[in-house]
């Protein structure tokens, strides 16, 4: 399959490039084949780019042309789709939000990123945007380098169709075991509101002393707040005091060599947790070394993006190297803030990336309601780490 770009009087600002499949080519497989990109709007800066960085595409000023040639891809030709859907922000919102139910409603589109160009949105445009979950990531692509950019949509594409793989798996596991995954999923729910709400009421003074201590040794906000992959890959923002100076994310390559789980110097790790980490705070110390950093999930828990019990959410460059089935049983289980990792290895530095893969294994396969119950009861006297990291 090759893209053919257009000259300008060809398109007439309608269509910039187009899929070009060879006619004995066009039915050869049943099967989806998701391949370029897919541009919406006007700006030939950026599907130049675009052209240049995936090698095919096609690109259209309308949302509705992309909409009618998406459905024509599955109704005629019924094997290929773009990997990735750009769309500029210069459309109306509702307009986008048509678009995006449309990509949702169809199985065949559900699982192609969608991601929205920032050049023109303003505060209130792009917090709308995030309020409604609409993109899966907005970005400014005249600014995005090529290889980022390219890492980011081979990650929303592995992430995306992992999740529908494991929506499908959880809801067959609640299909056989209805009654009893009902009455857990109450239990725990009622459980997690109860607990987390009170929790914050009584601590808000801690809360608040917390926050004016790490406001006065360091500048910066005093949340840390990450996107983290929980139960089914499902994305989320992930609360926690900030323990770190400002601009410690930049410095990761740095101190790579440090990374405790780091086993093998040619193979990428698939967890980072640093020793001696220098980028923290000494009241992020403190605050680490007594697990106080951890209380503003509290906040995701009433919120329901987590649980009190469960495998800790990771950073999505962590979830994005557990994909293959094994590891992907993880992610069966609910988010939680405590979990056996914390009460059996938690400060442990030769634990290795099988034993914590294990564990969470171990209790996505028979967690419940009391279980969580007898967690939450080991989980006091392994609060103080032995280890700063």
């Amino acid at each position: 399959m090759d893209f053919t770009i257009l000259p300008k009087s060809a398109y007439k600002g309608k269509v910039f490039v187009r899929y070009s499949l060879p006619a004995k080519e066009a039915f050869a497989s049943t099967s989806i084949v998701h391949s370029g990109f897919y541009y919406i709007g006007k700006n030939p800066a950026n599907i130049e780019k675009l052209v240049k960085l995936f090698k095919r595409g096609y690109a259209s000023d309308s949302i509705d042309n992309a909409r009618a040639e998406l459905k024509r891809s599955i109704e005629q030709e019924k094997n290929t789709l773009p990997e990735v859907i750009f769309c500029e922000s210069s459309f109306d919102f509702s307009t986008v939000k048509k678009f995006v139910q449309f990509l949702q409603s169809a199985p065949q589109f559900n699982s192609i990123p969608f991601i929205m160009d920032s050049a023109h949105l303003g505060e209130a445009e792009m917090a709308l945007y995030k309020k409604h979950m609409l993109a899966d990531d907005i970005m400014l692509i005249e600014a995005s380098e090529h290889n980022s950019l390219l890492g980011k949509v081979r990650f929303l594409n592995k992430v995306k169709s992992k999740a529908i793989e494991m929506n499908v798996s959880l809801k067959e596991d609640e299909a056989r075991v209805v009654s009893t995954t009902n009455l857990h999923s109450i239990l725990k729910r009622s459980f997690d509101i109860l607990v987390s709400l009170t929790a914050l009421i009584l601590l808000s003074p801690l809360f608040f002393l917390i926050a004016l201590a790490i406001r006065i040794e360091s500048k910066g906000p005093t949340f840390y707040i990450s996107k983290r992959a929980g139960r089914g890959y499902r994305i989320f923002d992930f609360f926690k005091f900030r323990t770190m100076f400002t601009g410690a994310e930049s410095r990761v390559q740095e101190l790579s060599h440090l990374n405790q789980y780091t086993e093998d110097e040619k193979k990428e790790p698939t967890f980072f947790k640093f020793n001696n980490d220098p980028r923290v705070t000494k009241v992020g110390e403190f605050l680490r070394n007594t697990s106080l950093d951890e209380l503003p999930q509290l906040l995701n828990v009433l919120m329901g993006d987590m649980s009190l019990v469960g495998n800790r959410p990771l950073p999505l460059y962590e979830a994005a190297t557990l994909t293959t089935d094994q590891c992907a049983q993880r992610f069966l289980a609910p988010a939680g803030m405590t979990g056996l990792w914390q009460i059996k290895k938690r400060g442990r530095e030769d634990m290795s990336v099988e034993e914590r893969i294990s564990l969470d294994i171990d209790y996505a396969n028979k967690y419940n309601f009391m279980y969580d119950l007898w967690i939450m009861a080991n989980t006091p006297s392994a609060i103080i780490q032995k280890s700063s990291a």
